[in-house]
């Protein structure tokens, strides 16, 4: 029996619209995880990029379960010392809602060169209008 290995330059990459609004960010981030690395599709293969394309609309009204909201805390880090900056959940929700979904799928995706290649290929933005009209994308309901 000989297994079969895929390209990524085989297939044509399709587009899905995904609307964030009222879901939990946890479980939307694992969905579109899967689509962008490609597991939804029966040609899966760990070693090539063959995930679909997904944009994310209405970003602002993700939610989070329990006091999250309010206990959840993002860091990032100027590389100086002292240089620690600490924003929670309300506050980066209303300066950036798009990083909030990024980072929670980027941290589902696997650690190595690959998942920079996936994540380019996650379209987030903050209100219900997104420039990518021209790729057709069809609606996912998550």
């Amino acid at each position: 029996m000989k297994t079969k290995s895929f390209r990524s330059e085989d297939f044509k990459k399709n587009w899905h619209l995904v609307d964030a609004e009222n879901k939990v960010l946890g479980r939307l981030a694992v969905k579109i995880a899967n689509i962008l690395s490609g597991k939804n599709n029966s040609r899966y293969t760990p070693n090539a990029d063959l995930g679909d394309f997904v944009v994310v609309v209405n970003a602002e009204k993700v939610k989070v379960t329990g006091n999250k909201s309010k206990q959840k805390n993002y860091y990032r880090h100027s590389g100086y010392p002292g240089g620690l900056k600490v924003k929670n959940f309300e506050k980066m929700q209303d300066d950036s809602p798009e990083k909030i979904i990024k980072k929670a799928v980027k941290g589902m995706l696997p650690k190595n060169k690959l998942s920079n290649k996936i994540i380019k290929k996650l379209k987030v933005y903050s209100g219900s209008e997104h420039p990518h009209v021209g790729q057709q994308p069809e609606e996912l309901s998550l």
